[in-house]
């Protein structure tokens, strides 16, 4: 696999000639498509309606071009005017007596002591007199006068440097035309290049590029737009000449990603420092766009383009970053376009899944993984912040179910297999009842804030864990939740006072024993008890609970012959249900 990412890389570095101006076609294409599909609903045939798209397209990008062109010329005629506020700008930079100020004096101050330092040195005593004499005292300075270039050699030097975007421009409409013309034929070969057994997985693998890249187009579209409009808004506020110009320029080159912003903001400061006389107004310019920036980048864009793109935002820094090495600054404006293809392929390949996980923005690890992870990490603060996170949009039922009762089970795996030390095993189990009695503590005072109880079981509810202390925290877990719902509910610890206990206790005829085991003995462990239990108490309903096992409950019963419990479920949800209690309704965690 590292071979094949290799030979990618060379072959996209290589090849850049041609694979650059094919990425920008691709991508205009992508963003004339629906006008072009538009116009083929009026019975236009594809061929005309491309060429019309595109001749429109042009017109546009040139008449915006030349107007941005002719007031950038018009700002430069202008600046001589402004001299005399740039010379004051200047002498009062140079007369600045603050630690900036001192700190330059002093480097110029040793640079010239240095300077001085060197003294040429004396002429050797034998030296003679008349090679003195012969030098002159101020040398006649020589220059080299070209020979006058005709016009066409002065076309040539004022077109050259023009030539080469000019072709590549060239080149991209010429694909971008083909592109949208042979857009059916070129996604048929595409399909039957992949082979025919592929069809679904490419067509589900197009459609997603196609849609977020797309999507992602016009949502920068429309977020660069707002962004030049607002800049020209505040600009004429403050008085900056040309604001409309700072404008377009500012929704321009914000498409070039994290330089594309300082370079906007960069132009119009520049040009506040020489129109104004105080300092007011380029520090107004400044916290404009700084302002804008910051909520545009940090607020705005990740808002709209987190569900466009899927891609993380340390991801597409990285991303940026290796596509501005790879292609240049081609490479900076299309790796946000060229990444999100890079993630649908992970996406939809099975072998290079791995560029999903490590580019894309959803998360990889599932809650109950990323509780056990933080857990045998130590770390009690992030592990409690992934349940509340997840207690927000979810029951406590659910919570218990779906997150902390897999995260033991992952965990009592782990400690059966000798991979789980004491310590940490210790901790887990400890982290995890603080857990459960914060839950409780805070189900409680909503309780008394307003909320009702469920409907509870008939008869008492006796709780036992099957053999650990998994066992124990999982039975904690079914008791709260019964206590909730005003259930009738007796816990017993493990240990030897069990018997004890149940000695002193008058069973009636609707009480049920719950057995709480946790996997991966939990069928061994729960048996032996529920044995125990029936030979005692042969009228007495027994529920167990072995806690994520889902499938085959019939079938799984028949290995707890020859005396059987009354039911068997794989879930707190399904206990609840089998008891008749209905949960109380929550209110949802909020802190």
């Amino acid at each position: 696999m590292a071979a094949i990412l290799i030979g990618v890389i060379a072959i996209l570095y290589l090849a850049r000639e041609i694979l650059i101006p094919l990425a920008f076609a691709i991508t205009l294409a992508l963003v004339l498509s629906p006008a072009v599909d538009w116009l083929e609903k009026f019975h236009i045939g594809r061929f005309p309606a491309v060429l019309g798209v595109m001749l429109v397209s042009i017109i546009v990008a040139g008449g915006v071009s030349y107007v941005i062109f002719n007031q950038l010329v018009q700002v430069v005629n202008d600046l001589p005017g402004y001299q005399a506020n740039i010379d004051n700008k200047i002498e009062t930079l140079r007369m600045n007596k603050g630690p900036l100020g001192r700190a330059a004096q002093s480097v110029q101050n040793l640079a010239k002591e240095l300077g001085g330092a060197q003294e040429p040195s004396a002429a050797p005593p034998g030296a003679t007199r008349t090679a003195r004499t012969n030098t002159p005292a101020n040398p006649l300075p020589v220059q080299v006068v070209e020979t006058p270039a005709n016009g066409l050699v002065y076309l040539r030097d004022l077109t050259q440097p023009f030539l080469a975007p000019l072709a590549i421009l060239g080149i991209v409409l010429v694909f971008t035309v083909f592109l949208l013309v042979e857009e059916t034929d070129l996604r048929n070969r595409l399909f039957r290049l992949a082979g025919l057994n592929r069809l679904n997985l490419m067509t589900q693998a197009l459609d997603d590029a196609t849609r977020r890249v797309s999507r992602y187009l016009m949502l920068q579209f429309l977020v660069n737009a707002g962004f030049g409009a607002l800049c020209a808004v505040g600009l004429y506020l403050i008085g900056v000449p040309f604001f409309a110009l700072w404008g377009a320029v500012a929704a321009l080159l914000r498409i070039v990603p994290y330089i594309g912003s300082v370079a906007a903001g960069l132009l119009p400061l520049l040009l506040s420092l020489a129109v104004f006389d105080r300092w007011m107004q380029p520090l107004l310019v400044f916290l404009l766009f700084a302002t804008l920036e910051l909520v545009t980048a940090n607020l705005l864009e990740p808002w709209l383009y987190g569900a466009q793109t899927g891609i993380s935002s340390l991801a597409l820094l990285l991303t940026t970053v290796f596509w501005a090495t790879l292609w240049g600054p081609a490479g900076l404006i299309l790796s946000t376009p060229l990444t999100v293809c890079v993630v649908v392929l992970g996406r939809h390949v099975p072998h290079l899944s791995f560029l999903h996980i490590l580019l894309g923005d959803q998360p990889v690890l599932a809650p109950e993984a990323h509780l056990y992870q933080r857990l045998l990490a130590m770390d009690d603060q992030e592990a409690r912040a992934v349940a509340k996170e997840y207690r927000r949009e979810n029951s406590l039922l659910q919570l218990y179910d779906a997150v902390i009762l897999p995260a033991l089970t992952m965990a009592e795996q782990d400690r059966h297999k000798g991979a789980l030390d004491p310590e940490r095993e210790e901790f887990l189990f400890l982290s995890v009842r603080e857990m459960l009695a914060e839950f409780s503590e805070k189900a409680r005072k909503s309780e008394h804030s307003g909320g009702r109880p469920g409907s509870a079981a008939p008869g008492r509810i006796l709780c036992f864990p099957a053999h650990d202390e998994a066992d124990e925290i999982a039975a904690a877990m079914l008791t709260q939740l019964l206590d909730q719902a005003g259930c009738a509910t007796v816990s017993f610890p493990l240990g030897s006072a069990t018997d004890s206990m149940l000695s002193l206790m008058q069973l009636a005829g609707n009480d049920v024993f719950c057995i709480s085991a946790v996997p991966p003995f939990a069928f061994s462990h729960a048996g032996t008890v529920s044995r125990q239990l029936r030979a005692r108490f042969p009228e007495t309903k027994i529920l167990i609970g072995v806690w994520g096992f889902n499938d085959e409950i019939e079938r799984a019963l028949q290995r707890f012959q020859p005396s059987p419990p009354d039911k068997l479920v794989g879930s707190l949800a399904g206990a609840l249900e089998y008891l008749g209690v209905i949960p109380a309704p929550e209110a949802k965690l909020s802190g």
